[in-house]
């Protein structure tokens, strides 16, 4: 079958799927309150809500932790307006902008091109960088022992040799709107197929030999090729064109105002021009990409993965969520020792050790044995008192960290001072509470003076790199 009607029928199959698994919209009402969430709305929600697009430059994890050019673009922004940012992924394009007009997202965090037809959609920032169009080309066989002038030959060198040519393009992306403006420009015609791929892996395909040609923006390219040394990107389609993010066309004009100030300021620090060398002009991408723990291409966070989807099942967890409290504790370093005597994968003190008669130090198994081992201590105590899931999860990572006495001190001074003792963040600011001694000798209080801010911390810090972890590792049923 040729490689093209192989290409069409996978498409027609992927529809489908995507079709099948998406995550139904909001409900009329829920869209209507949601589009009126302007800066102000945002600020008292808490959050700002994100969508991105995971790829090796925008958004990714590596060995553990959460990277990527937007990403970090976002943290800064959701920084300066001093909220909490959650990112949303989607890398269907045709998607994104029905989710900002939905109000399933505040911020449209993609590098997209600026033209015209997007503007009806969304209402662009000032821009947060440029590029232009290239085309992607399979470099002819045996490359490196030809000249420059016999490789230009045989590769497309000029906008014309695209006639009648066949390209591959990410669909809803700018690149098939610009190659049907040069086909006009050209006076022929240039076949153009907009599949449901990124633009990364339609380059991939490329150095593959599977396709012969796309087009994506040069920024990317040029990230890729460093990858695939067997690609060309030196053939530009367009001119010089604006990347910036995107909001609502209604009820955005407040934070929009915030947004373009912020990136007209921040563009020219110092932080700004470190953060793009960082990852658009810097060899150790291609290091990262080619790793085990590039978890976009392997899946992978640690060389631990397969023992932690063991143990999470004796606790029920969700195996991402107990890589996050090993990457808190040791960033998946088996060896570690900290100042205060806590060893090994799951940071655990010699008592611990002792109180489950298991030699913890003898390897990471045993190790994150008698780690499980505490958390399930831990859950025999809270599963009793906390009703709600999620918010035990929280209770219980506090415990890991600060000891469950701590926590429950925190909870009967919620309790004591009208608050919820079941919720966390009531508990929280409790937790933080008992470094004063109004509180920490109150009679409620069983187990005196704690600082808890490295505690409160650690529970955000666990479940935000889990939201990350969500966003690019595939969920797993529990056996």
């Amino acid at each position: 079958m040729p490689l093209i009607k192989k290409l069409l029928y996978l498409f027609a199959f992927l529809i489908t799927v995507l079709i099948s698994c998406t995550v139904s919209h909001p409900t009329p009402a829920k869209i209507s309150s949601s589009v009126c969430f302007d800066l102000d709305s945002i600020r008292k929600r808490g959050k700002l809500i994100a969508v991105t697009d995971f790829n090796s430059t925008n958004y990714f994890i590596y060995k553990g932790e959460p990277m990527g050019f937007t990403y970090e673009l976002l943290k800064s922004f959701s920084d300066h307006i001093g909220i909490d940012l959650e990112i949303v992924t989607e890398n269907r394009l045709e998607k994104v902008f029905g989710m900002i007009k939905s109000g399933e997202a505040d911020l449209l965090a993609i590098g997209l091109t600026v033209n015209s037809s997007r503007k009806k959609d969304i209402q662009f920032s000032e821009p947060l960088d440029e590029t232009r169009q290239v085309l992607v080309q399979r470099k002819p066989r045996n490359w490196r022992s030809k000249t420059i002038e016999e490789t230009d030959k045989l590769l497309i060198r000029n906008q014309m040799g695209l006639a009648k040519k066949t390209v591959y393009v990410q669909k809803g992306s700018s690149h098939a709107e610009r190659l049907s403006t040069l086909a006009n420009e050209i006076g022929d015609t240039i076949n153009v197929i907009e599949v449901p791929f990124d633009s990364e892996k339609l380059i991939r395909n490329v150095a593959n030999g599977e396709i012969e040609y796309t087009v994506c923006d040069e920024n990317i390219a040029l990230v890729n090729a460093t990858y695939y040394p067997d690609i060309d990107v030196s053939t530009p389609v367009s001119f010089p064109q604006s990347l910036a993010w995107g909001v609502r066309k209604t009820n955005s004009s407040a934070l929009l105002s915030e947004l373009n100030r912020w990136i007209t300021t921040y563009k020219k620090t110092n932080s700004y021009a470190l953060l793009h060398a960082k990852y658009f002009n810097n060899t150790w991408s291609s290091i990262i990409i080619k790793s085990d723990y590039y978890a976009l291409n392997t899946g992978k966070v640690s060389q631990y993965d397969d023992m932690i989807r063991e143990f999470s099942v004796s606790i029920k967890w969700d195996w991402r969520l107990l890589a996050s409290l090993i990457c808190q504790e040791s960033h998946f370093n088996p060896n570690v020792e900290s100042g205060s005597g806590a060893y090994g994968l799951m940071q655990l003190m010699p008592e611990t050790g002792k109180n489950f008669d298991i030699d913890f130090t003898a390897s990471p198994k045993n190790n994150m044995r008698a780690g499980i081992r505490y958390i399930n201590w831990l859950h025999s105590i809270f599963d009793s008192k906390i009703t709600d899931d999620k918010e035990r999860i929280r209770f219980i990572l506090a415990s890991y960290n600060a000891g469950p006495g701590h926590v429950i001190d925190a909870m009967k001074l919620a309790e004591k001072n009208g608050m919820d003792p079941q919720k966390w963040d009531n508990v929280a600011i409790w937790l933080l509470k008992k470094s004063q001694p109004k509180y920490y000798k109150d009679i409620v209080v069983k187990n005196g003076y704690f600082c808890g801010t490295e505690s409160v911390a650690f529970v955000s810090q666990i479940l935000d790199r889990y939201e990350h972890y969500k966003n690019i590792l595939p969920e797993e049923k529990l056996k």
